[in-house]
């Protein structure tokens, strides 16, 4: 199953593509970048196009982003991620492939064993799991790269649990 994994944002967007066969292995990862003297529309269009073509390319099964919660502080935040996570869920609907989001605690409880794990701990983590020599450039590609190995662990575990019900 090709997995991938999408860190949102209007500025950096990071996406992390993995297989998840034998063992989980890299197949490609970067960054989308949006000028920030563009509008909004327009860095949302870059942000759509640049995934359609990843997603046409790869043909991922399914794509997965963090739960987006609610930021007090920043409210202007929320409402920008939230625009960036229409249009992967438009992609998503238009493209015929699930999309899941877990929270930022499962998805660490997931790879670590525990939901308060540092993003230094996680980025080793995903280096070991992947076979990575170093860690990624950005922390926004290591952030997508978490969410989908977390998606495996997640699906895995929950496939196993439904197969002991039957």
């Amino acid at each position: 199953m090709k997995i991938l994994g999408i860190d949102p944002a209007l500025s950096i967007t990071g996406y992390g593509l993995i297989e998840d066969e034998v063992k989980l292995s890299l197949l490609k990862s970067g960054i989308i970048t949006t000028d920030t003297k563009k509008s909004y529309s327009i860095r949302l269009k870059e942000i759509y196009t640049q995934l359609s073509k990843i997603i046409d390319t790869f043909h991922p099964q399914v794509m997965v982003l963090e739960k987006l919660y609610v930021h007090l502080r920043h409210p202007t935040t929320a409402y920008i991620l939230g625009q960036v996570k229409g249009v992967i869920s438009l992609l998503s609907a238009q493209k015929n492939i699930p999309l899941f989001e877990y929270a930022s605690t499962r998805i660490k409880k997931s790879i670590l064993g525990r939901g308060q794990a540092s993003k230094y701990q996680i980025q080793r983590m995903i280096m070991e799991i992947l076979n990575l020599k170093e860690i990624p450039k950005y922390p926004d590609i290591t952030d997508a790269l978490a969410v989908a190995v977390a998606h495996s662990y997640i699906y895995k575990s929950e496939l196993v649990i439904s197969k002991a019900k039957v």
